[in-house]
């Protein structure tokens, strides 16, 4: 409306072409996350590698979280925190579960197959670039457009740390780097569900302070 800066109909309108334009970018992330968990599954058991592991397991569970924030998007800011909640603790699980796999390998002391760990490693982060790229401007949003970014990008970090090892195990022929990589990515989720549970609890604290003033 002229001569109003902040009208409802403008922030409203506002508020659904962010919403359109995130739900596209949800779906694209969401697709690409799920084709990628079923390659780095398979390829994960034929190298042997943990850390390939843990980066399909990361790709399924932010495939998960897209389908929740596209499921929440839309909706009340304190119902967006809440799953934004839900994603910072499968997070955190995702990073626990990770350690424990690595504890396990490291007692099994086999060598992965790093060929296929680069190949594969390659492949993932050019779809996490790709998603990181046109998730960017969302970064500073709400939790739940915070826990998508954070999803994306510590994927592509994953990778890089991946592709290292890989590089590493053919050097050295030991399992070391794939392990100490895997431990790196538990650390990473662990650090970022930590993240997005402070910013989604203190949402979801506004938000009834909001409702009762």
């Amino acid at each position: 409306m002229p001569g109003c800066n902040h009208c409802p109909a403008d922030e409203a309108a506002k508020s659904t072409a962010v919403d359109a334009g995130f739900r596209k970018v949800l779906w694209i992330a969401l697709i690409s996350n799920a084709a990628m968990f079923f390659v780095e599954v398979g390829a994960s058991w034929q190298a042997g590698s943990v850390s390939l592991l843990a980066d399909s397991l990361d790709f399924g569970g932010d495939a998960a979280n897209y389908a929740l924030s596209l499921f929440v998007l839309g909706m009340a800011i304190q119902t967006r925190a809440k799953a934004a909640l839900l994603k910072g603790v499968c997070m955190g699980l995702y990073g626990v579960g990770v350690l424990g796999f690595a504890l396990y390998a490291a007692f099994q002391g086999d060598v992965p197959a790093y060929a296929t760990m680069g190949v594969v490693a390659v492949l993932a982060l050019a779809v996490n670039v790709g998603v990181a790229a046109i998730q960017y401007r969302y970064r500073n949003g709400d939790s739940n457009m915070r826990s998508v970014w954070l999803c994306s990008r510590n994927d592509a970090i994953g990778n890089i740390a991946v592709l290292c090892a890989a590089v590493l195990v053919g050097i050295t022929q030991t399992a070391w780097p794939d392990l100490l990589v895997a431990a790196l990515m538990a650390s990473l989720g662990l650090s970022s569900s930590v993240t997005v549970i402070r910013q989604a609890r203190t949402e979801m604290n506004s938000a009834v302070v909001g409702a009762h003033n």
